[in-house]
């Protein structure tokens, strides 16, 4: 089954882009502090150089960054099949990351503020100590419209896989022979080093 990230996820990182501009104006407004703390700077002069830094910082930020989010999140699937989850990323560099659902251990939903606004949701995916990422995840399935269904529908395949895996197979004849002629020689080799002490 193959999912894309709902066209929400392009909305939060405008909104992500916007917070961060803000953020700077505010930065930029709680520096007219130093012309007030020293008396020998021109506020006039300070403030119009101030500006001049805040206006090219944010349109050299959205410039860049507009562009590399948009291809990102264009560029982005997801299949899960029935035995791994693949992440499909990349603009340049095109990554293909299989997940085998029998390294999972868990799925876990998250929901940022933004999230929450726009009505869509991520699930991380966790693995048994196999992921490089400071994170703790291997992977992340974000701009999910459907993701409390697919959370639960993760969820309860990885539950029914985990409990499948479980049983134990019944040996046959034959493999219970070849079980029987291995412990007989393990049985051998541990009397010879018993004896060589």
């Amino acid at each position: 089954m193959e999912i894309r990230p709902d066209k929400k996820l392009i909305t939060k990182s405008w909104l992500t882009l916007i917070t961060i501009s803000i953020l700077i104006v505010l930065f930029a407004c709680a520096l007219y502090i130093i012309p007030a703390l020293k008396g020998d700077i021109d506020f006039t002069e300070f403030s119009f150089y101030l500006w001049i830094v805040v206006l090219i910082t944010i349109l050299l930020m959205w410039i860049i960054s507009a562009p590399i989010m948009i291809l990102w999140i264009k560029n982005l699937s997801y299949f899960i099949e029935e035995d791994k989850i693949v992440i499909k990323k990349g603009i340049l560099t095109k990554i293909k990351q299989n997940i085998p659902f029998r390294m999972i251990t868990d799925f876990m939903l998250e929901r940022t503020l933004y999230d929450r606004w726009l009505g869509i949701g991520s699930i991380k995916i966790q693995t048994a100590g196999q992921t490089q990422n400071a994170t703790g995840y291997e992977g992340k399935l974000a701009g999910l419209l459907n993701w409390d269904e697919l959370h639960e529908k993760l969820r309860s395949d990885l539950s029914e896989m985990k409990s499948s895996s479980k049983v134990i197979p019944k040996l046959s004849k034959t493999d219970e022979e070849i079980q029987d002629k291995i412990l007989n020689e393990l049985k051998k080799i541990s009397s010879i080093l018993e004896k060589g002490k």
